[in-house]
């Protein structure tokens, strides 16, 4: 069991710090936002899994099995005194693994519903001071002079634009903008940045996951910059975004700030992406067509960042001996 602690805290830490600092480097999650997105959470859910795995097969490691240690503790805590096997270590093990558990449980509960909330606020606002967009679905139109758009997730979604960008953007780059938000919806994009942003919200103190968070606000951003090129086309995408910036379409509700801009070198890199559509290769850089070792490669480091803690799982739970 200590071998099995052992390894998941040494999986634990390398998924805190090196694996993070190296992928929010790399140039690849560019051509393939979505596998790059895919790995993201397999190293967040790992991670996770390590860091409260390996404090469970410590404090357990004494008996054999996370059930066994349970089922020695739970009658001494009532009557006392504690088993032999159990030292200060051994409680304080199993009490921080349990506490980190819950931290992120409530907190991920907590973001959830505040965010329902206020996507119920948002859609009721939108309703009372904004109008259809004729021709346009599940668009209003908000009477406001700065150039914005965003969306509003939840079972009824919709897509929000102000006078101020209609007036700015030619017919074919206000299309790109609306398919770009619509791509947000059709993705789920808020779910994904939901479970980022609870993290990050739960350990604040912790630079890794304002990395994380930033990295999938920005592959999110491609995924949806890639719907709207495939709907309309890159040139009107690429022109809204150099005619309104970090004022225009931005996504903003999925990050809870209705009206917040992405940083300027989001906005960059997302601009340098569209600009190559003209270079031979443009059709492999924006669909994301990595070769099939790479491809593969990132996907079996998916599956095996996911396997190792269950497995280690099965072992602390005593259904593997």
């Amino acid at each position: 069991m200590f071998l099995v602690a052992g390894g998941l805290a040494a999986l634990a830490l390398t998924l805190a710090w090196p694996v993070p600092v190296l992928l929010s480097r790399a140039e690849w999650p560019a051509r393939a936002p979505a596998l790059a997105l895919a790995l993201w959470q397999a190293i967040a859910l790992s991670g996770g899994l390590s860091m409260i795995g390996c404090l469970l097969a410590f404090g357990a490691a004494s008996s054999g099995s996370l059930p066994a240690a349970l089922a020695q503790l739970a009658p001494a805590l009532l009557e006392g005194p504690l088993p032999p096997a159990f030292g200060a270590l051994e409680i304080a093990a199993l009490a921080l693994a349990a506490a980190v558990a819950l931290l992120l449980t409530l907190n991920l509960a907590n973001t959830a519903v505040r965010a329902e909330r206020e996507r119920r606020r948002q859609h009721q606002l939108v309703d009372m001071l904004s109008d259809p967009m004729p021709g346009e679905p599940r668009t209003r139109v908000l009477a406001h002079p700065v150039p914005l758009a965003y969306c509003v997730p939840g079972i009824r979604t919709t897509t929000v634009l102000t006078d101020g960008l209609i007036e700015v953007l030619a017919p074919d780059e206000l299309a790109a903008v609306i398919a770009h938000e619509r791509t947000h919806l059709e993705q789920l994009h808020h779910l994904v940045r939901l479970a980022f942003r609870a993290w990050h919200s739960a350990i604040p103190w912790f630079p890794i996951a304002n990395r994380a968070e930033r990295s999938v606000v920005s592959l999110t951003e491609m995924l949806a910059d890639d719907g709207a090129r495939r709907s309309v086309g890159t040139g009107p995408l690429r022109r809204a975004l150099e005619r309104v910036g970090n004022a225009g379409e931005t996504g903003s509700f999925l990050d809870a700030a209705p009206g917040a801009s992405p940083d300027a070198a989001m906005l960059a890199a997302r601009l340098e992406r569209l600009g190559r559509s003209d270079a031979p290769d443009a059709g492999r850089l924006l669909e994301g067509d990595l070769s099939p070792t790479m491809r593969g490669a990132v996907l079996g480091t998916c599956v095996v960042l996911l396997a190792v803690p269950l497995m280690a799982y099965a072992v602390i739970l005593g259904i593997v001996p």
